[in-house]
């Protein structure tokens, strides 16, 4: 039992912390009387919104937006390994060799598909 007593102090400590932000926030926060009736709107600058929010967006945008984040972890895969090069030698040349091939033919696959064409 002794040693659970630094994990319920911690517990109290954290608990307590959260519990006085939220008090300190209610306490002192902006109260405004006279809210103009633009704040009241969708978007603050006025302008009314055209349509529903809940729109059907086509397929194509996902799998572009998927496309661009296989090449965006692809550039977080090439950044620190050019940093580390020299420091590991020649089979990590070769295995970012077999990376980016791997990679390349997931993009010519999706240009033979057609994953990357907008119509």
């Amino acid at each position: 039992m002794q040693s659970w007593i630094p994990i319920l102090v911690y517990l109290a400590i954290a608990s307590s912390v959260g519990f006085l932000m939220l008090g300190a926030s209610r306490v002192l926060r902006v109260r405004a009387k006279d809210v103009p009736p633009t704040r009241e709107l969708t978007y603050e600058s006025g302008e009314e919104p055209v349509g529903n929010a809940w729109i059907r967006f086509h397929p194509r945008y996902y799998v572009v937006a998927l496309v661009f984040i296989l090449f965006d972890v692809e550039t977080a895969f090439l950044v620190p390994w050019a940093l580390n090069v020299r420091a590991l030698g020649r089979f990590a040349i070769v295995e970012m060799i077999v990376f980016v091939v791997i990679l390349l033919l997931g993009w010519v696959y999706a240009l033979r598909k057609g994953a990357l064409k907008w119509q």
